[in-house]
């Protein structure tokens, strides 16, 4: 709702944002359809590995945006861990194995 005030902080600016967001419904809709989901899964992982990367970590070595990127890395970094445990229990193997 709000891209280009997210736009700053994405690396490839606007239209990244919504890429983004395409990838985080679509994900959503592979899971709780069943259809794809492992594979659906471990991308979502690896988008928000990428996140943490690529957005949160360098905001830490700046003390005025620490107090912001610090729970944002945790709150990533836990739905990392959910994206890989449901991609351990997922039924679709025809992708990944």
């Amino acid at each position: 709702m709000n891209a280009e005030a997210m736009a700053g902080m994405a690396p490839g600016g606007t239209i990244m944002v919504y890429i983004s967001g395409v990838a985080l419904i679509l994900a959503a809709i592979s899971i709780f359809i069943g259809k794809l989901d492992k594979l659906a899964s471990v991308l979502l992982a690896l988008l928000l590995l990428l996140f943490i990367v690529l957005i949160h970590a360098p905001g830490l070595g700046d003390e005025a945006t620490q107090q912001m990127s610090m729970p944002n890395l945790l709150k990533d970094m836990g739905l990392l861990g959910g994206a890989l445990m449901a991609a351990s229990q997922a039924k679709d193997n025809s992708v990944i194995g």
